[in-house]
Formats: structure tokens, sequence, C-alpha cells
């Protein structure tokens, strides 16, 4: 009887057992398919996901190569810095991260875009996220100093522009990722970059101690030598500055050069900005109006004019014309000077800058030769210096010439040209008829090439040495007795040429008699030249407009000082003389 009973419990007892191993050994599929899943078909994500949440890929910036003027004056350079950046963990909560954001902005003073630019690379998961690029290292100790958490710092180097705004437009700036943006910094963006290394950063579970993994190393940029003397430099922008102040002018622009190299020794505009802010610079600030900008020359023009005379002979040196006629036989608007003239010669056309007499020069050189000479100069294209941005000005075709584009032309309208252009012109009258184009990089240091140096650039013979030299002594002439007389500088042979022109207005359709651009280009000693000049004002106030009244006195300083500061010293003075008086009273440009 009891056997009976035993029989239905143990059954049950085995039936529970048998149910308990199946559980189990279902239990035991499961896990061990899981465990296959993971360690078998999901290796390579679960892997994968570790290792984005234990290291992250950064770039290793190299040194940007530093950039000297001709005397090893350092321009720019690349200092120690570091640049704060966040490894976020994904199980961290959004108040933490919030928090972690809020005191890195007081700490940082970042503002209130820069922090939604954060929060924004944090909520789409990014792996490595920059807070602030190029902080001191001072400000980096003091970040590192809260232990935030996933919160670091590496090293980086800051541009640095040791002299603030000097030589700004020739150096032009650097973004944020240290690439070029203006400038000779962008032009020879290249060899001064260097090139990126590659570095591994490794973190611990708790995303708080790191280490960089050096996968590739950053290769230094090279180094630059400028053809600016930072002397010549402070010079013309000091001049510059005091000249736009006191004339009001809305804008200037001077450049010093050697005629003989084509070497930019010095090129300033104003308004400046700061590279070290290149960003936040003021509107317009960055524009080299030295290269950039293009406007109608006007007087300094007949330099042109006159050698395409000479050139073609068409014009004897004590050939006379008759510049009291009011109608010179040309169409539209007549021809005006600054003041009346009688009968002058060719040389005293140029002298005294009578755009009558320059118009009836030009009638005898004629459309297609006065085309040629303009185009042999150098209007109408770039010049070539190795900045970027340059303007290639404007010279109509002979096909779009109207009949009243030869006097124009002649006396330097409908035609657009950058100040480079007209120092240029100068320059070959300067260097015996031949044109070098201008530089403004003289060497790339190269450490496995220390000899190495740029090809040498490619001259042009545009006049005859006859004919530069006869230029020289009329240019001469329109300092000593012309409208250049406030360019003189005792102990020196000062040339050049005066420049006034009317600002087209497009409002009126018209040249304004309100609006004046005044110019003016020269060069110095005139019997050996070591340095020419260009300066140019926009509009300036105050009731003197001339070239001869406002610009010629700025070339007189910055030529004064320059020379000096070369080694050429004034010759002394005669012991005896006489001292006569200019038949030419009031003369202006």
């Amino acid at each position: 009887m009891k056997s009976s009973l035993r029989e239905p419990s143990a059954r049950k007892i085995n039936t529970r057992i048998r149910f308990l191993q199946a559980g189990l050994l279902a239990w035991a599929l499961i896990l061990t398919g899981r465990l296959v899943q993971l360690q078998v078909f999901g290796h390579a994500s679960a892997k994968a996901e570790v290792l984005e949440q234990s290291r992250s890929r950064s770039e290793i910036s190299p040194e940007r190569g530093t950039i000297f003027d001709r005397n090893g004056q350092i321009l720019a350079r690349s200092i120690p810095a570091r640049s704060i950046f966040l490894t976020p963990s994904k199980d961290e909560p959004a108040e933490a991260r919030q928090r972690t954001i809020r005191t890195l902005s007081k700490v940082l003073g970042l503002d209130g875009e820069e922090s939604r630019r954060v929060m924004d690379r944090i909520r789409r998961s990014e792996p490595f996220v920059y807070i602030k690029r190029k902080v001191s290292p001072e400000t980096a100790a003091t970040v590192e100093a809260l232990c935030l958490p996933g919160v670091h710092s590496h090293p980086d180097t800051m541009r640095f522009y040791p002299s603030g705004t000097l030589a700004a437009h020739i150096l032009g700036g650097v973004g944020l990722d240290d690439t070029g943006l203006a400038g000779v910094e962008y032009v020879y963006n290249g060899p001064l970059q260097g090139r990126k290394g590659q570095a591994l950063i490794l973190k611990d579970a708790r995303r708080r101690e790191y280490y960089f993994e050096t996968l590739a190393a950053a290769v230094p940029g090279k180094d630059i030598a400028l053809t600016i003397d930072a002397t010549l430099q402070y010079i013309a922008e000091r001049e510059l500055a005091k000249a736009v102040r006191e004339t009001q002018a809305g804008w200037g622009t001077v450049i010093i050069s050697n005629p003989a190299s084509g070497e930019i020794l010095a090129m300033a505009s104003s308004p400046t900005y700061d590279p070290n802010s290149y960003s936040s610079a003021e509107a317009g600030a960055q524009f080299n109006r030295a290269i950039q900008l293009t406007y109608e020359p006007g007087s300094t023009f007949k330099i042109v004019t006159a050698s395409a005379a000479l050139a073609h002979h068409v014009v004897g040196l004590k050939e006379s014309f008759d510049c009291s006629r009011t109608d010179l036989g040309f169409r539209g608007k007549p021809i005006r000077d600054h003041k009346p003239f009688g009968i002058l010669t060719f040389p005293q056309v140029v002298i005294h800058s009578s755009n009558k007499g320059m118009a009836l020069v030009g009638r005898r050189v004629g459309e297609v030769s006065l085309h040629d000479m303009a185009e042999a100069f150098g209007f109408g294209r770039k010049s070539g210096i190795d900045l970027a941005g340059e303007a290639a000005g404007r010279l109509q075709p002979l096909s779009a010439w109207s009949g009243r584009t030869l006097p124009a032309l002649s006396t330097g309208y409908e035609v657009a040209a950058t100040p480079l252009q007209i120092l240029q012109a100068v320059n070959a009258i300067a260097n015996r008829g031949i044109m070098v184009p201008p530089r403004i990089v003289t060497d790339i240091l190269d450490p496995d090439d220390p000899l190495k140096r740029r090809s040498p650039t490619l001259a042009l013979q545009i006049l005859s040495p006859e004919i530069a030299a006869t230029m020289t002594d009329i240019l001469e002439r329109a300092v000593d007795e012309g409208t250049g007389l406030q360019a003189r500088l005792s102990g020196y042979r000062i040339a050049g040429k005066t420049g006034t022109t009317q600002k087209w207005d497009p409002a009126l359709k018209a040249y304004s008699e309100q609006k004046h651009i005044a110019s003016f280009v020269g060069f110095a000693p005139a019997d050996h030249p070591v340095l020419s000049v260009v300066i140019v004002l926009d509009d300036p106030q105050g009731g003197s407009y001339y070239g001869g009244e406002v610009a010629a006195p700025v070339f007189r300083e910055i030529v004064r000082k320059a020379l000096l500061k070369l080694g050429v010293y004034p010759e002394p003075a005669p012991a005896q003389g006489v001292i006569t008086a200019s038949i030419w009273k009031g003369v202006r440009p």
C-alpha cells in the first residue's frame, strides 16, 4: 500500500527534475548562443565600441615656419600654446555635461555661440570635442587644476606677430588651424605650414587619465626671409598714418622698392589691422590697397605718354606746344589745366603737368603706339608679385577706344592701375629702361638645403637707356622747378611726378569737382637710385588736394629718413651759389 503511494510522488519529483534540467539546458544554450554571438559574430562591433570609448585620434599641428625681414628681424613666429578638449562619456548625465561646459565657459571666456557649438558636438556623440584652441599654458594649467571629467589639454602652437600691426598687409594672417588666409602666410602656406602629424589619445575607463601615442610625427614648416626692411616699413607706416590723419583722407598707401632688383622694401596701407587678431579686424582693414585697389592715376601716368613720344621720335626736346588754346580739336568736354599756361616745350609740359600739352603730345604718339607703350609698362596685367589678391587693372583694347580715349589716356584717365603698377613704371625709368618684376620673398630657408634660393626674375628692357636718362632729367626738373617742388630734399637729387585725379561719381555719371586722389611717385638719388616710392591718398580734405601739396611732402619725409637708414647721406652744399626764384609762381600738380 505504501509502495503504491510513493510511486506517483516519485514520478512527480522526476518530472520536476526533468523540467528543471530542461530549463537549465535551455538557459545554458541561450547563454552559450549569446556568448557565441558576442565573441564570434559581434566581436568586431564590440571591439570597435570598446576602442571608441578608450581612445581617439587627433592631429598634431606642426610648428609653422618663422618669417623674417631682410635683416633677420622676426615678423611672424609660432609660440607654445595648448588646446583644451573634451572626451565625453556616453553614460554621463546631460546635467553633468552642462555643468562642465558652464564652468569652462567662465574660465575660458566662451561666448554663448561657442558654448552652443560645443554642446551640439557632444549631442552628436563625437568622441573628441575641442573646447578652445590655442590658449596660453597658464590658462591650460588653470583648467587642468579643476579636474573636470573628460577635460584635458594637449600641446599646440599659436601664431604670434611680435610687432603687432607692422607689415600687416604683407604678412596677412592665419586661421585657427594655422592655415594662411592672406598675404605671405597664404601664398607660402605650403612651405610655412609643414606637415601635420597624428596622435592616438588613450583613456582609462573613467576617461580621466590619458596619454598621447604619436603615430606620425609632425614635420615643422620652413622659415621664409622677406625683402622687407622692418625699419623702412615702420617709417612708411608712421608717415602714412600721419598723412591720412592730417589730410583726413579716406585711405592711403605707400610702397618703397629697390628699382634695380624689384625688391619691395616696405608696403603700407591705411587703415590697417593687427594680424594677431586677424578674424576680428574691422571691415575693409585687411584690404591691401597697394596691390588690390585700382584707380585712375592721372598725371603720374604722363610718364608713359612722354616715354612713348620719345621712343617713337615724334617730339623733340626743344619743340613747343601752345597750351593756351581752348579748343584742341578733341571731342567731348574741353581739356583744362590746373593753371593757365602759354607756350611750353615738351619737357615743360611734363615738368608743369599740363593736361593740354600732354593731350597734344598724345595725339602725336597715336592710339596704337600709346596703347603698346602702356602695355609694355605693365598696365592691364598683374605684375606677378608674390602676394595674394593682386588686381590686374584695366587697359582697354584698341577696339574699345572712343574718340575721347586718346587724350584721356594721355593724361592718365580711362585706365585703371594699382599703386604698384605706377611704381613699376617709374622703376623702369630709374633702372635705365629695364623693368624688373617686383617680389616680396627673397629666400625659403630650407634646413636640408641651406643654399636654396628663389629663381631670379626675368627683367625686360622696355626703354633704351638714353630715353630713360632723358626722362630722368625731366622728372628731376619736375621736382626742382615744377609741380613737385615740395618733394625737394636738400643734399639729394630727386626725380618724380605728381598726380591729382578727379574721382568718377557714379551717381552723377561724371567726374567729381570735389573728390580727388592725390599721389606722387619718384626715386632717389636721381643719378644712382637706391629706392623708389609711391604714395596715394584718397580724397584729402581741408582745402589742399593736389598731389604736389599733400603727397609730395610725405614722399620727401619718407625718402629723407629712408636714405639715411640705407647709409646714403646728403651731398654737401656748394660753398658759394646764387639763389634764384622760380619764374613759375604758385605751381600745382
